[in-house]
């Protein structure tokens, strides 16, 4: 068994409210969710407006699935234009760890 996280770093565009961030960040989230069937969640710079931290768990049978998964997330990250792509961090952990 594997698991994979990716935790990306954001910065928004033109937000000036947690309120407008978090209407950024939910629907992304749901979007990782929904299309990839991982676990995700905002685990960053609650406190800022303009940066956000997600994060992107999966489990599966081999690891070449969850870099697939993950690369696949962060893809799907970089591609929306209402924000910039900063870092993207993947880790593997295995059974044997």
């Amino acid at each position: 068994m594997h698991a994979g996280t990716l935790t990306v770093d954001l910065l928004l565009g033109d937000v000036h409210s947690l309120k407008g961030k978090r209407s950024i960040v939910r629907p992304l989230v749901a979007e990782l969710r929904r299309t990839f069937d991982v676990a995700a969640a905002e685990t960053g710079h609650l406190d800022l407006h303009r940066r956000a931290e997600v994060s992107v768990a999966v489990v599966a049978a081999d690891a070449a699935h969850c870099r697939d998964v993950l690369d696949r997330c962060e893809r799907a990250v970089a591609a929306h234009p209402e924000f910039q792509l900063l870092s993207a961090r993947q880790v593997l952990h295995s059974d044997e760890d």
